[in-house]
């Protein structure tokens, strides 16, 4: 969501594909809270993107967050369009999509019930939530390195909604 708007607002053209991500997640919720009961965090990942959201959980909660940046479902041009203007996309606003955790034996069975409705198939198992470092979100990074995700600094995009 975050890249389409910013591309529509300085008027770039990437050619690509690139649409918001905007949509009705109430069915899908639905469906999830009646198969498993227990979700702990149920979030959108929209103002400071996964990054912030993470992070913002991990503070209120007092736990720690591990997550792994490969397992993270990212769009190539997403990817793309992050490298040239040198943002990093787990700070971009997400709308339509969710953050779930659900306790460990409940994982297979949340990822299944969304992966089954239209707006869940990319869903991922991205991390888990630890008592280590706790109140701080680290990440496995691609290159196979821990780094600390800290909260967004300053504003990607200014408020539009």
């Amino acid at each position: 969501h975050g890249i389409a708007i910013m591309a529509s607002r300085s008027g770039m053209d990437f050619r690509t594909s690139i649409q918001s991500d905007s949509a009705p997640l109430n069915e899908m919720i639905d469906l999830l809270l009646k198969a498993v009961p227990d979700v702990h965090v149920l979030r959108d990942p929209t103002r400071g993107g996964l990054a912030s959201t993470l992070n913002e959980i991990a503070r209120s909660s007092g736990m720690g967050i591990y997550i792994d940046e490969n397992l993270i479902p990212l769009k190539e041009e997403v990817k793309g369009v992050c490298e040239i203007l040198g943002l990093d996309p787990l700070y971009i606003a997400n709308e339509g999509k969710l953050v779930v955790i659900v306790p460990t034996g409940e994982a297979g069975k949340a990822l299944d019930v969304l992966r089954s409705h239209s707006l869940g198939k990319q869903a991922s198992l991205i991390g888990n939530v630890t008592s280590e470092y706790p109140g701080t979100v680290r990440m496995k990074t691609s290159i196979g390195t821990n780094r600390i995700v800290d909260m967004i600094s300053g504003e990607q995009l200014p408020r539009i909604c």
